[in-house]
Order: structure tokens, then C-alpha cells, then sequence
């Protein structure tokens, strides 16, 4: 018995020494300020004990006495949000700081009702010594603002400030303390952005915003459990390809270098799990990366401060690692070699910071890969960590200011002033006839481009016009002398953010034309402008009539004339010139619609030209929406027209389903529609997920075909996706079976119009393997060119076969076609066929050389009035 008690004892005195040893190395901050806001009494959380405010000596912080302490009504919270703080006036909570330098600020915000507060309600700014931090803010559920900033002085000011006449701010709890030393450093950061990467100084002066604090291939880890009282979350959700990554853990403490990460930068549970590339499935040489999405400020103008962590958890020995970071498409570090910079010791915690602009997709986009210098048994990139914060206020914090003779100093520019006045004059004047040779000159050099008094046309840029907004800017509505309706989109006065899209959306629109594209009507860049003037579509974005709006639903039919149209207007940029071009951004918002509910492809910002016959595919970063962008192209960095055929798929889902490409709010299967629609569709349940409002007009042969075209734009790999023609063919074809009369679905096969399939289809007999590119080899009118021709098929041998046609006096194509065929194409009417050619640029008398995919209607039409009679080369 005595033998069992002694056990026990020097077990339970080595666990307590062990847990001395632990504290005695935690960190205890100099500066240690926690408020439980309209409490009595005091709260222990996490080992911490939280002052009440009501009582001294946490009543000491508070400036004033105009305010409100509530109780919440539900027992079950949290001990530290079982009251909250309310200020009808503006009030402060001032803090005597003890050590000037970096210090952390964490506001809670637990909103409930009481005494007639509904604090989900509340609306206010809250400043931190005289930096405004938030702004029009309001918590609609239990919330913790972590900020991290600078505190030059010997007292800190904590302002709630609430907006509007009723309105009122309230606060749960709050806390101050010292920051490390090493939390925060000058001189580590690297600025990335289009011009490269450079060094960001001034890093420790501004306010940081936490965003993101993500435990890579860990669990969640609890302020508990870290050094500094923070909350870490797995990474899993973030991650763009689940399948493409692989978690390792080690049991093994972390190896921590003087000039390295210490526990305060990141607890050791960070350090210990990581995501590294799953290649358990592939061959030797494959290639790819492991991608990130994170959801931020959209706003241009706003950068964030990205801080990434490493720890090299799967080498066996040093020097085997090496991989490249990418941030926004950016290279941020080439051959990272975390041997190097952990002093050659294996397992040892470092970390790079960065700072990077956001762009118009509202998504940081971090990747991994293997570097050059890898070898093929040995490619591997692996992440720990990851923290992303909001740059609050880029500037420098302010500073005392002496006004002593600032009087004097007021006189002598005044004095100044009135005597440069004339001289001014003088410069205003020249400068003014400046502007109006410039702009003569610009006239001559525009190539027909002509002047357009945007200004007055807007209003001054009247806010009550404004009928949208992007990343790159402010869309208004606008009407010119003429009476001419159009859409502005003007950029931020004075930044230069956005000017790479800017240029790029200008370059395209001025050198093609479709019916089916947003046309560009004028443009404007001088006096720190950039402002863009498009065609104005009256109905707005195809998403606004899709949902997220009170507007009535589109039926079923329009919804296909709709998708056939946008599709038209992507197949022109595809196929349109040599290289053609590849629009980046296809999506529900991209898709405009005019009076008459006629789609046109719009926001051209991204696009890219095609790859060169010699090339299959354009190495770039990744741009694009998340929930729109290609697996492949995410992957790779391998940028191909098939990308859009992906994008439009997801497009193609979300008119059927009436619902957003990704949605959070929803269970983890349906977050993202695209992988969602596919497995219903994969089912044979696809109707089950079909919009409830347009359901029951849909037939199922129409909607079988839509199904499998957009399943098919969705494959995983590009190489087995349909080209734009052939979505094309197949939406026009989901359309006449949604027109005609229900019939068995074999009999709407034999008598509608040939399927169009990607890829070769099965041999059999003589139509077997002959592709919808060689069905003509030239077709020629009557004005002297001579006509070729050898025969039509597809590759579904049920298909019909047009043989030994010629061209008539007239113009017109006799061939052995079969009825139904032309059946098919003539509900395509006359009026219709010339308008498109009218976009397309077709003259009379011309024979233009264009692919299969182009229009193969206009060749069936046989169409001859409006003085045309053109065929082009299918």
C-alpha cells in the first residue's frame, strides 16, 4: 500500500513540476489590460481573469458614465458575454500603457437583447487612438476583432463612437497586452504585385486587421492552447483540391533557432501538423500545385499583410526540400529551401511575411509547388500555417504636432497666396490650353474614336446613378447628348490599381465586334482618370434574374436563349481570330442582358490571347472567380479555352438551378454547385435540384440534353471537355426538343438535329471517326468562286450524311440533305442569320475561312437576301 501511494505521489509531483516548468516559460506581457464590460464581477477565462467594469478597480478605465450595462438572458453563454456594455454617446475606455512598442487589441462582440437593446442592431465606428479601426460597424452574431498595432504613448484610447441619431454602440469584453518583440519586425516583409517582389518597410507602424489564422492539416486549436490567447482553424474548407494534398503530423516538439519563429509567433501544434503534395496516385514526373482560397476584402486599395508558416516535418534529411510560393498568381518565393534558412536542422519553425493588394475576386489565392531544383523522386512542397490580416491603415501612425506661432504662420501664407495669385492665374490658363491640345491630339490618333462628354452625362457622377460595382470600379448610368444610353464604369481617381485590366479590356473591345459581346462606346484616360463607356444592357447581370433579387423568375425557354447567346458570344472570342482569346472570368454576373433579354459576354479585364498553333496551352497565373475556376488551370497554371467551357458549365448549373457557384451557408456537399449538380446529374436526378419555379415546364428530353452538356463542360481534365461550338450545337438542339411536341426520347433523337460530342466518336460503317471540322472544305457563291464538297456527318452514327451538293444560280445549296435537317436550321430566321453577319463582319461577295464550330446554321439556311451570300469554310 505504501509502495502505491509513493508511486502516485512522485507521479503527481513530476506532472505539477512538469506544469511549473510549462508556465514559467509561457509569456506574461508587460501591459495586461482585460474588461469584462458591464459585469460586477470578475471572469476567469482560458486561465485569465477578466475585470468587471462596473466595479473598481476595472471601473477606473471607462471616461465616462453615459452608459447602459445589460444582463443576456441566456444562461447558457459564455461566462465572459453574460453582459455587454452599451454607449448611446460617444465613450472611451483609456488605458495607462506601461511599455511603448507593439501591443494586441481584441474587442468581443456577443449581441443578444435586453431592456429594449437589440444589439444585433447596433450601428458605430471604433477608433484606437485617434486611428479609425472599424467603421459602420455592426455585429449580427458573436464576434472577436483582433487587431495589431503600434502604441508610441503612455495612454491608449479605445473610442465607441455610435452613428446616427438613435443609434448606439456596445462592446462584451476587451483586451490590451504587450505584443512579443519578435511578433511583429521591420525589414522581413516582401511587397508582391505585378512589378515584382520588394522589400516593405514601415511594418510595425501599421494597424493589422486579423482576417485568417489557419492551423494547415491541423485541428482547431483553442486560445487555451496558445501562447498568445489566439484561435487557429483547420484548413481543410480553404483548400481548392482536397484530393491534391496529404496531411502528415509528427509527435516530435519543434527544434526552435535564435533568428527563427519562437512559441509566441505560433504554437507548436502549428509546427507539428502540415499539408504536403499527395502524389500516392501519381506518376513520377507529374507536376502540380497545392492551392489555397481565402475570402477577403474586394475593395481596391486594400492590401493585406500574409504571413506563412513552415516547418520541415517530412525530410529525412536536410537539404531534400525545395518549392516555390505563389500569392494572387504572383511568385512570391522561388526555391524556398528551408534547410538554409533554419541553419540546417530539420523540424526547425520559420515563417515569411507578405504583403500583396487585393483584386476585384474577393480571393487570396496561395499555392505551393515543386521548385526545378527538386528531383523526380523528391518533389514535395509543404505549409504549416498560414495568418492573413487587413493593412487597417497603411500610413504611419500620427504624431505630435507643435503649434506654437501657427498664427504667424497662417499670415505669412496668406501674404504668399495673394501674391502668387496672378502667377497662378497665369499657370491655370496655360495649362488649360495644354489639355485642349492634347486632346486634339489624341482626336487625330484615335482612329476614329470620338469625344464623349461623360462628365455631364453622369451627373457630376451622381451617386443616385450608380447601378454597380467590380473591382475595378463604379458603374453608372449615364446619358449623353444624343440621348444615347450608356454604362461608366470609372476607376478610382488617382490609383493606378487596376490599369493592367484597364488596358487589357480596351485593346480587346476596340479590335472585335458580336452581337453577342458588350460593345465598347468610348474610353478616357488623363487627369488621373481611367473611365470606361460601354453599350447600356437595360436588364443588368444574368445572376440578378437568376436569384438574390425580387425579380420574377425567367422561364425556361428564355433561359436556354439566353445560355445559346452567351455561348455564341464565347464561341466568337474562342474561334474569332488566329489566336483567339480566352476570357478568364465566365460567370452569372459576366453575362449582361438588354431590353429585350439578348445576352452579350461582358467584363473583358482578364482576358488573355490564346496559345500560338505551335502552343497548347498560355503559362499564367491564376486569375478568376472562385467556385468558376478550372481544377486544371488552378492546378497547373495552364491557361486554355477549355477553361472557359469550365467556367460556363458552372454557369450552366446555376441558370438550372436558380442558386450561387459556391454557397458556405450550405452543408458541405452542396457548397460548390459545380462538383454538387454533377453527382445528381451523374445520378439521374438532376431534376430533383432544378429550380422549383421552372420545373414543371421543363421536358425531359430538353433537359437530359442541358444535363449532359453541362456535365460534360465540367470533366475534370480539358482535354475531355466539348469546344464552345459544341456546347453551342447542343443548346440549340435542348431548345428544339424543349420546342417540339413530348415525344419518346429515342424518336427526338432520330428526327432532330445531329449531336454534336467532344472527342471521336464509336467506328461504324462509313461515317465512323469523321469529325464536324471536315465537313466542308470551301463553299463558294455565284460571283465566280467555285464550291468543293465532299460530305457532312457527325460522330453519332445514327447521324444524318449531306453528299454531292452544288450552288445554284442563285446562290442557293442543292445537295441530297435530308428534311429534317433543314427542318432544324430554319428556325433560325433570315433576320436573324444577317444580323449575326452584320456582327461577324461578313461583306457580300467574301468568303471568309472559319472553323465548323463557327455557325453551321448559315450554311443549311442557304441564306441570300439583305445582299448577302456568304459561306463560310465548316
Amino acid at each position: 500500500m505504501a509502495t502505491k501511494f509513493s508511486k502516485s505521489y512522485i507521479f503527481s509531483l513530476a506532472v505539477f513540476l512538469s506544469l511549473m516548468f510549462v508556465l514559467s516559460m509561457a509569456f506574461t506581457p508587460q501591459d495586461n489590460f482585460l474588461i469584462n464590460c458591464g459585469s460586477t464581477r470578475n471572469a476567469i477565462v482560458d486561465g485569465r481573469e477578466f475585470l468587471g467594469d462596473s466595479n473598481k478597480p476595472g471601473s477606473g478605465f471607462l471616461s465616462t458614465d453615459k452608459s447602459t450595462t445589460l444582463s443576456n438572458p441566456d444562461r447558457n453563454s459564455s461566462e465572459l458575454y453574460t453582459t455587454a456594455r452599451v454607449f448611446t454617446s460617444s465613450s472611451s475606455y483609456g488605458f495607462e500603457i506601461g511599455k511603448t512598442g507593439t501591443h494586441l487589441v481584441r474587442l468581443h462582440f456577443s449581441p443578444f437583447s435586453s431592456q429594449n437593446f437589440h444589439l444585433s442592431s447596433s450601428n458605430f465606428s471604433v477608433s484606437v487612438h485617434g486611428s479609425l479601426i472599424l467603421s459602420n460597424f455592426r455585429a449580427e452574431f458573436t464576434t472577436v476583432k483582433e487587431f495589431i498595432l503600434m502604441v508610441d504613448g503612455i495612454h491608449l484610447d479605445i473610442t465607441f463612437d455610435p452613428l446616427g441619431k438613435t443609434g448606439f454602440a456596445f462592446v462584451t469584453a476587451i483586451e490590451v497586452f504587450s505584443a512579443p518583440i519578435d511578433l511583429i519586425v521591420d525589414g522581413g516583409a516582401k511587397s508582391i504585385n505585378i512589378d515584382g517582389v520588394q522589400e516593405f518597410k514601415n511594418l510595425p507602424s501599421q494597424i493589422l486587421e486579423t482576417v485568417h489564422r489557419i492551423n494547415v492539416g491541423g485541428s482547431k486549436i483553442t486560445p487555451f492552447n496558445d501562447t498568445l490567447w489566439r484561435s487557429w482553424v483547420p484548413d481543410e474548407e480553404f483548400l481548392a483540391i482536397k484530393s491534391s494534398a496529404k496531411i502528415v503530423t509528427t509527435t516530435q516538439l519543434p527544434n526552435y533557432q535564435k533568428g527563427g519563429a519562437s512559441k509566441e509567433v505560433a504554437p507548436d501544434n502549428v509546427y507539428m501538423t502540415a499539408q504536403e503534395m499527395n502524389r500516392g496516385n501519381l506518376t513520377m514526373n507529374s507536376i502540380f500545385n497545392l492551392s489555397w482560397g481565402f475570402p477577403i476584402d474586394s475593395r481596391n486599395g486594400v492590401r493585406h499583410f500574409v504571413r506563412l508558416h513552415f516547418c520541415d516535418i517530412v525530410s529525412l534529411s536536410v537539404n531534400q526540400l525545395y518549392f516555390n510560393v505563389f500569392i494572387n498568381g504572383f511568385l512570391a518565393y522561388k526555391d524556398l529551401d528551408l534547410s538554409l534558412l533554419s541553419y540546417h536542422v530539420l523540424a526547425s519553425p520559420f515563417y515569411a511575411d507578405f504583403v500583396v493588394d487585393s483584386d476585384h475576386s474577393g480571393v487570396l489565392e496561395i499555392s505551393i509547388g515543386p521548385s526545378d531544383l527538386s528531383t523526380s523522386l523528391r518533389k514535395n512542397a509543404i505549409l504549416n500555417g498560414v495568418e492573413i490580416m487587413k493593412i487597417v491603415n497603411p500610413v504611419n501612425r500620427k504624431t505630435a504636432s507643435k503649434k506654437k506661432h501657427i498664427w504667424v504662420l497662417i499670415r505669412l501664407i496668406v501674404g504668399i497666396l495673394i501674391l502668387l495669385c496672378s502667377a497662378i492665374l497665369v499657370i491655370l490658363v496655360l495649362l488649360k490650353l495644354r489639355q485642349k491640345i492634347k486632346k486634339k491630339t489624341r482626336r487625330s490618333e484615335s482612329n476614329g474614336w470620338t469625344p464623349l462628354r461623360v462628365h455631364g452625362g453622369t451627373n457630376n457622377f451622381d451617386k443616385n446613378l450608380i447601378i454597380g460595382s467590380g473591382g475595378f470600379g463604379i458603374v453608372y448610368k449615364a446619358i449623353l447628348r444624343d440621348n444615347f444610353t450608356v454604362a461608366v464604369k470609372r476607376g478610382v481617381p488617382g490609383s493606378r490599381q487596376g490599369l493592367p485590366e484597364f488596358q487589357t479590356e480596351i485593346t480587346i473591345l476596340s479590335k472585335i465586334r458580336h452581337r453577342h459581346l458588350v460593345s465598347l462606346v468610348g474610353f478616357c484616360e488623363e487627369q488621373s482618370e481611367m473611365i470606361l463607356v460601354y453599350e447600356y444592357m437595360e436588364n443588368g447581370p444574368l445572376k440578378n434574374h437568376l436569384y438574390g433579387s425580387n425579380l420574377p423568375p425567367l422561364p425556361w425557354k428564355k433561359r436556354l436563349e439566353i445560355c445559346i447567346g452567351a455561348a455564341r458570344g464565347l464561341h466568337y472570342l474562342h474561334t474569332g481570330s488566329a489566336q483567339g482569346i480566352i476570357h478568364r472570368d465566365v460567370k452569372s454576373t459576366n453575362i449582361l442582358l438588354d431590353e429585350s433579354y439578348l445576352a452579350k459576354v461582358a467584363d473583358f479585364g482578364l482576358s488573355r490571347s490564346g496559345p500560338c498553333l505551335s502552343e497548347t496551352h498560355v503559362s499564367t497565373g491564376v486569375k478568376g472567380s472562385f467556385g468558376y475556376l478550372d481544377p486544371e488551370y488552378f492546378r497547373r497554371q495552364q491557361l486554355t479555352d477549355k477553361s472557359d467551357v469550365y467556367s460556363f458549365g458552372v454557369v450552366l448549373f446555376e441558370v438550372l438551378c436558380a442558386r450561387p457557384a459556391v454557397d458556405p451557408l450550405l452543408g458541405r456537399e452542396e457548397v460548390n454547385l459545380g462538383e454538387w449538380a454533377v453527382q445528381w446529374q451523374k445520378k439521374g436526378s438532376l431534376k430533383r435540384i432544378v429550380d422549383c419555379r421552372i420545373v414543371d415546364e421543363i421536358k425531359p428530353a430538353s433537359l437530359k440534353k442541358y444535363g449532359d452538356t453541362a456535365e460534360k463542360c465540367l470533366a475534370d481534365y480539358g482535354v475531355d471537355r466539348p469546344t464552345m461550338g459544341d456546347v453551342l450545337w447542343n443548346l440549340e438542339y435542348a431548345l428544339q426538343l424543349q420546342e417540339t411536341e413530348t415525344r419518346d426520347p429515342a424518336t427526338v433523337n432520330q428526327s432532330g438535329a445531329p449531336e454534336i460530342v467532344a472527342g471521336v466518336g464509336p467506328s461504324n460503317g462509313d461515317v465512323s471517326g469523321i469529325r464536324t471540322s471536315q465537313v466542308f472544305s470551301q463553299l463558294v457563291t455565284n460571283d465566280g468562286y467555285r464550291r468543293q464538297g465532299s460530305e457532312f456527318t457527325s460522330t453519332d452514327t445514327s447521324s444524318v450524311v449531306l453528299k454531292d451538293y452544288s450552288i445554284d444560280d442563285g446562290g442557293v445549296v442543292r445537295s441530297s440533305i435530308p428534311t429534317k435537317i433543314s427542318e432544324y436550321t430554319r428556325r433560325i430566321t433570315t433576320k436573324d442569320a444577317i444580323a449575326e453577319m452584320d456582327h461577324l463582319g461578313w461583306k457580300k461577295g467574301h468568303v471568309f475561312d472559319h472553323s465548323m464550330d463557327r455557325i453551321l446554321s448559315f450554311a443549311l439556311l442557304n441564306v441570300t437576301g439583305g445582299g448577302y451570300r456568304c459561306f463560310p469554310k465548316i
